[in-house]
C-alpha cells in the first residue's frame, strides 16, 4: 500500500516537475532565453490557456456537473486564507515587504500547475473540475490581490483599478463567455473547438517551460521572512485547507483538487503586479522561485498521504 501511494504521487507529480527542469536546462544550455520566457508567458497567458478554459467549461454542461460544494468551500477558504495572512503582514516591520509577504503566501499557480497536476492525477475528465475550480477562484485571487498590494503600501484603494483589472483579464473574458455558452442553447461551429483544442494542447508543456526559464536562484536569499512564506504557501495552507476540507466531506477527485489547487507554488503574476503597484519585488520573485522549485517535492509527498490514507 504505502508503494502504490508513493508511485501514485511520483506518477503525477513527475512529468511536471520534468518539464519545469528541462525549462531550467535549456535556458542554462541557452536553447532558450528570457525573452522565450517573456513571450511564451504572455501567449499562454493571453490565448492559449483563455482557450483551454473556454473549450473545457463550454463543453460542460454546467446544470449536471457544477460542484457547487467545492467551489462555495474554496471561495470561503481563499477569503479566509487572505485575510489571515494581511493580518500576520502587519506584524512585518518594512512595509514594502507586507504585501509581497502576503500576495506570496496566498496566491497560487492554478492556472498551469494546478491544472496540469490535476489532469496527472485523475485523468482528462479531472480536467473539466479543474476548469470550473480555476473559474470560481481565479477572479478572487485577482481582486484580493489588488487590495492586499494597495492595502499594504498606504495608498487608497481603486474600485475603478479593481474592476478593470477583472474585466481586462483574458482568463476572466474567456471564462464568462464559456458559462453564456454553456448554459444558452448556443451551437457554435465545431471548427472554432477544433482550432481552440489545438491552441489550449499548447498551454502546459509550453507554460511549464516558461516556469522553468523563468526561475532565477540567485534570488534566493537568508530571509527568515522568504522561508516563512514557502512554507505557508506549499505547506500549512494546503494542510489546513484539505483536512477542513475532508471534515466537511469532500472526497475522492475534489478533496484531490482542492488539495492540489492549495499546494500550488505563488504564481509568476504575483511579480509584475507588485513591481506595477509598488513593493519589495525581490522578496516576490524569491518566493515564487522557492514555491516552484519545493512544491515538487511538497506535492509528491501529500498527494502520497492523500492516497495512503485513502482520502482521493
Amino acid at each position: 500500500m504505502p508503494i502504490q501511494s508513493l508511485l501514485f504521487a511520483i506518477e503525477v507529480t513527475l512529468p511536471i516537475s520534468l518539464l519545469i527542469v528541462l525549462g531550467i536546462v535549456f535556458k542554462r544550455i541557452r536553447w532558450i532565453n528570457e525573452e522565450f520566457a517573456i513571450v511564451g508567458s504572455r501567449l499562454v497567458f493571453n490565448v492559449t490557456l483563455p482557450c483551454l478554459l473556454f473549450v473545457n467549461i463550454a463543453k460542460t454542461d454546467l446544470s449536471v456537473t457544477t460542484p457547487s460544494y467545492l467551489l462555495g468551500f474554496a471561495a470561503v477558504a481563499t477569503t479566509l486564507t487572505f485575510l489571515v495572512f494581511n493580518l500576520l503582514a502587519l506584524k512585518i516591520k518594512q512595509q514594502d515587504a507586507r504585501g509581497a509577504f502576503a500576495q506570496g503566501a496566498c496566491r497560487g499557480n492554478m492556472a498551469i500547475i494546478g491544472l496540469a497536476l490535476s489532469v496527472s492525477a485523475f485523468g482528462e475528465p479531472a480536467q473539466a473540475l479543474a476548469s470550473m475550480y480555476l473559474a470560481a477562484i481565479v477572479i478572487l485571487y485577482n481582486v484580493y490581490s489588488i487590495l492586499t498590494l494597495y492595502y499594504h503600501q498606504s495608498t487608497s484603494v481603486s474600485m475603478k483599478l479593481v474592476a478593470l483589472s477583472v474585466l481586462k483579464n483574458p482568463l476572466a473574458i474567456a471564462i464568462v463567455l464559456a458559462i453564456i455558452v454553456a448554459l444558452v442553447p448556443i451551437q457554435l461551429p465545431d471548427l472554432l473547438y477544433e482550432s481552440g483544442s489545438y491552441l489550449a494542447q499548447m498551454t502546459l508543456p509550453l507554460a511549464l517551460l516558461c516556469v522553468g526559464a523563468s526561475i532565477r536562484l540567485q534570488e534566493f536569499k537568508a530571509s527568515k521572512l522568504l522561508y516563512i512564506a514557502i512554507a505557508s504557501k506549499i505547506v500549512f495552507i494546503p494542510l489546513v485547507t484539505t483536512v477542513i476540507g475532508y471534515l466537511c466531506g469532500l472526497r475522492n477527485e475534489e478533496l484531490g483538487v482542492l488539495y492540489i489547487m492549495m499546494a500550488t507554488p505563488t504564481a509568476a503574476a504575483a511579480y509584475p503586479m507588485i513591481r506595477a503597484i509598488g513593493g519589495d519585488h525581490h522578496l516576490t520573485a524569491a518566493i515564487i522561485a522557492g514555491t516552484t522549485l519545493l512544491s515538487m517535492f511538497s506535492t509528491t509527498l501529500g498527494l502520497f498521504l492523500l492516497h495512503y490514507l485513502g482520502w482521493v
